[in-house]
């Protein structure tokens, strides 16, 4: 029986997994000080609380919801002017002490590196980031009218995302990287292929390739719409997306881009991860998805952008009986 690390390697280069990768089994996801520090995620906050982050951007944890999401009006909304971000974006420090690191190195020195992969993990993401500091609306007018400030900005936010991986490769060397960037709705990208090439893939491009240049692999957390940036994702070196939404018709693209990219995700928060949820439900979701997407570069697993759940028990029961399925589809 592989190892959960080998069975990941074998599903992503086309191999002989053995069974499915179930959800996040092969990753150890490290939160490091740095994002600590910058805080407003969910391992800083509870559902209820509000919070300032690193950025200087307020978040707000609404209870019932998967994870905390940043507030904009004229008083909080951080940059209102994108011709002026340099005066008014400050990046949160990357550079922390060993005694700061002390925690970190101490946990990762107890992951067995054969069977898990150290994860090192980066949120929010850079389109993320400007539609934290401007609000979503602004945001989207601004590639319009004031692409070279965009482009500048952009710039800006990719090296401190580089910055902050040197710290991790000086303190943990990590094997994986998981980053979070939502880049669409259920049914559409936030923005156009076209708009996306020129904006972020660069960008991608430079924080994925030293990422890669550092033999990690790459696991981006979109949990959205985003088949018709698959290319684009190739292209920047991601090797999973995870979070990939049922509507994106995942069987299709693993036709298409097969031994390019894997799948992680077909299984829709919004369908199983509600109140009324049950374990017989569950088996059908996951059944159904395994049966119709196969075992060919797909990973299957909620959507969610962790090891978790919005309601306690789902996120087990969706992993029971993804290796129940396995039983099946790997004979």
């Amino acid at each position: 029986m592989l190892t959960k690390r080998e069975n990941l390697l074998e599903t992503i280069r086309g191999g002989h997994p053995d069974r499915y990768v179930n959800s996040y089994e092969p990753y150890v996801l490290i939160v490091d000080p740095i994002m600590k520090a910058i805080g407003g995620m969910p391992f800083t906050m509870k559902p209820g609380d509000t919070d300032i982050n690193g950025w200087g951007v307020k978040v707000d944890f609404p209870l019932g919801a998967p994870g905390p999401f940043p507030m904009h009006s004229e008083e909080l909304t951080v940059l209102k002017d994108i011709t002026k971000w340099k005066e008014t974006v400050k990046a949160p420090r990357v550079v922390f002490s060993d005694e700061e690191w002390a925690e970190t190195k101490a946990e990762v020195a107890k992951i067995d590196r054969k069977e898990y992969f150290v994860t090192g993990f980066i949120a929010p993401g850079i389109f993320e980031k400007v539609h934290y500091l401007m609000g979503m609306q602004e945001a989207l007018i601004s590639f319009y009218e004031e692409p070279e400030a965009m482009h500048e900005l952009i710039d800006f936010l990719a090296d401190w995302e580089i910055s902050h991986g040197k710290e991790m490769m000086k303190h943990i060397q990590p094997d994986a990287l998981f980053h979070h960037d939502d880049w669409g709705s259920q049914i559409s990208s936030f923005i156009s292929p076209e708009m996306f090439e020129e904006f972020l893939l660069p960008a991608y491009k430079k924080v994925y390739g030293y990422f890669k240049e550092q033999g990690c692999i790459i696991i981006h957390h979109s949990d959205s719409y985003g088949a018709n940036l698959v290319p684009y994702m190739i292209e920047m070196g991601m090797d999973i997306w995870q979070g990939a939404m049922s509507t994106n018709n995942i069987p299709e693209l693993i036709k298409k881009y097969k031994g390019q990219i894997t799948f992680m995700g077909g299984i829709d928060n919004g369908i199983v991860d509600r109140a009324d949820w049950t374990p017989e439900k569950i088996a059908e979701v996951v059944e159904k998805v395994c049966r119709e997407t196969g075992t060919e570069f797909f990973i299957p697993g909620t959507t969610m952008g962790g090891p978790e759940s919005v309601y306690p028990g789902v996120y087990d029961a969706v992993t029971k009986e993804i290796d129940r399925m396995s039983k099946i589809m790997f004979k």
